[in-house]
């Protein structure tokens, strides 16, 4: 039996019992439907937790610090390798150049951190400030009410909610209005600013060992925004960042950071900068581990997210598996209808197959014909079901969407079908398919031709 013969023998059966196999169709339909949002609400959600931490920056960055600088508090998580015995390198511009010039590395930016006073409206308030770096966009940025910097050299300040609050109940009214930061500024000191009581021997001491001095200075800034979120932990730092700047304002201020103090205190510098901590951003997570064994052969410590983001993957993989199963089970239901439906069909059409056989069709034209029926449903009832699943997960991110908005946070999507999702449905349905019509198609082909005449 040609292949064209058989498709048009099994839709003109569909055909005659439209109103069963539509019902077998439907079941197969709603099994496919439930699977398609089960799993989507899976990767929904395991995309909307790859787009925030894609956001924060964190899992494709590398923390540095100098395996000569002492942990205090708020220095962030402990170090992975701990300090080895000799002199330590510096983290210092050399250092930086060195990072940069790195394979699959795309920037490297120091957390510029340091505690001001804010002056505004006559008033004092102190808080600190973390530089924001060229690569963090406003989309890292959540939240965000006003605009973003307008260029990586303005004089502009983006104020954390809570801090604004401080400034002004009515935060909105800040936009666009002037504020002055006062901050310690480093100097390299020289000998005219060392004290004219110490002699020329110290002083010459003074500046071999490093010598700094610290000066007051003030910077006016104009508010360009105001964020909810704090962005601070991506950028480099470990999170509670109130006041934002352009990473290059920030380096333009030299503002003492609390390394300068321990560098000092060490004796034996050069006077050069160096930084309390440096971030490496890579092109994707995947080159985490190269770039930090890299830095780690330098002779500096690191730190990286990149196990944590390891044990996500683990259990969304664990959490779609479940999903799949409990889905599976509404499909497998589906199933049993489609085995009904064709051992139905088989029994009011025994003489019809009778009269096939005598006509020359053979055993294997008589199965063909079965699962072509079997896999009509199966593929009908998976576009169906697709369509189905999708329209349910859209209706759950527009419900979701309405409660969250109800409680002032921002709308989600929840749901989502990517192209493989529907077609592996679409598949999976029509395999279910053909294996529910094994038993029936095997009988239809074991029918004796002579018998089946008979049947009335």
């Amino acid at each position: 039996m040609k292949p064209r013969d058989l498709a048009d023998l099994a839709v003109r059966n569909l055909r005659e019992a439209i109103l069963r196999n539509s019902l077998t169709t439907l079941g197969v339909a709603v099994g496919v439907a439930s699977l398609v949002a089960m799993l989507s609400l899976g990767v929904g959600l395991q995309a909307l937790a790859s787009q925030r931490l894609a956001k924060s920056g964190l899992f494709d960055a590398v923390f540095v610090t100098s395996r000569r600088d002492f942990r205090g508090p708020g220095d962030g998580p402990p170090r992975k390798n701990p300090a080895p015995h000799g002199n330590p390198k510096p983290l210092d511009e050399d250092a930086r150049q060195q990072f940069a010039k790195l394979p699959n590395v795309v920037d490297v930016y120091p957390q510029i951190r340091f505690f001001t006073d804010i002056r505004y409206n006559g008033n004092s308030y102190s808080t600190n400030v973390l530089g924001v770096p060229e690569s963090r966009t406003a989309s890292a940025f959540e939240g965000l009410t006003g605009k973003y910097f307008s260029s990586p050299t303005a004089d502009e300040a983006i104020l954390q909610t809570e801090f604004a609050k401080e400034l002004s109940p009515q935060t909105a009214s800040l936009i666009g209005q002037e504020l002055v930061l006062r901050y310690a500024q480093r100097r390299t000191a020289s000998p005219d600013e060392i004290s004219k009581e110490q002699d020329i021997d110290k002083q010459l001491d003074e500046m071999m060992s490093g010598g700094i001095s610290i000066v007051s200075r003030e910077k006016k800034l104009r508010i360009a925004g105001i964020v909810d979120s704090d962005p601070s932990a991506g950028i480099g730092g470990f999170g509670g960042g109130r006041v934002f700047l352009p990473l290059r304002i920030a380096e333009q201020l030299h503002a003492a950071q609390p390394n300068d103090v321990q560098d000092f205190v060490r004796g034996g510098g050069s006077g050069k900068p160096t930084y309390a901590a440096l971030t490496v951003r890579v092109k994707s997570p995947k080159e985490v581990t190269q770039v930090e064994d890299a830095i780690k052969s330098q002779g500096f410590s690191t730190f990286s997210l990149l196990d944590a983001s390891k044990s996500l993957r683990l259990i969304f993989t664990v959490f779609d598996l479940f999903l799949g199963l409990f889905g599976s089970l509404a499909l497998t239901v589906a199933s049993l209808g489609i085995i009904n439906t064709l051992v139905m069909a088989i029994l009011e059409r025994r003489r019809e197959i009778g009269v096939l056989k005598a006509l020359g069709a053979t055993d294997g034209d008589v199965r063909s014909l079965f699962f072509a029926e079997a896999g009509a449903m199966g593929f009908v009832g998976g576009i169906l079901g697709v369509t189905l699943g999708w329209l349910i997960g859209q209706a759950l991110t527009w419900g979701t969407t309405i409660y969250l908005r109800r409680q002032d946070l921002p709308g989600v999507k929840i749901s989502y079908v990517p192209w493989w999702l529907a077609l592996s449905a679409i598949a999976f349905a029509v395999a279910v398919s053909l294996i529910a019509g094994l038993y029936p198609a095997g009988r239809a082909a074991k029918l004796n031709p002579v018998e089946a005449l008979r049947y009335e």
